[in-house]
């Protein structure tokens, strides 16, 4: 597909250098691999003898390395009212503690319906004492925000090693 008449040809058991394309597909050809061009844009086109299957191969299995190492981050949530009693307060504490042991950030937050909203201190007061209860699993990452009709704050897991 190389439409040049002359490369610049670089690889292993070669002698770099400039070849005609024809001289250089022989060379190719001799070692079994195949004749890549690198370089499009330089002033001879950079080609390279290599073989492209094994290539494509190491750069798939070194791509899915890289996914297998990154982490997804996972967010569970927990929904509260501005009333909610002791009860269900001490129930759904402990599932976010079970969500941050398992390495997910927590989305706590309390939803006001209706004219509930004029609770607004009671809602901050009960995600800072969840905040406070869980200060040795996860960190505070966002302290309460009202947006709408919704009081949310995120907790973020602790590393493990600390």
């Amino acid at each position: 597909m190389i439409r040049v008449p002359e490369v610049r040809l670089v690889g292993e058991n070669i002698e770099p250098g400039v070849y005609k394309i024809a001289e250089a597909l022989r060379l190719a050809e001799e070692q079994e691999v195949d004749l890549v061009e690198i370089s499009p844009n330089a002033e001879p086109p950079v080609c390279k003898l290599m073989d492209y299957g094994k290539f494509l191969y190491q750069q798939k299995k070194r791509d899915k390395e890289l996914k297998a190492k990154s982490t997804q981050i996972v967010i569970k949530e927990i929904r509260f009212g501005p009333q909610t009693d002791e009860h269900d307060y001490e129930f759904k504490k402990k599932n976010a503690l079970k969500f941050l042991q398992d390495g997910a950030k927590l989305k706590a937050f309390v939803f006001f319906k209706g004219r509930s909203i004029i609770y607004k201190e009671q809602g901050q007061i009960l995600l800072l004492r969840l905040a406070q209860e869980l200060e040795e699993f996860g960190k505070v990452e966002a302290m309460p925000v009202l947006e709408g009709k919704r009081m949310i704050m995120y907790i973020a897991p602790k590393k493990k090693g600390k």
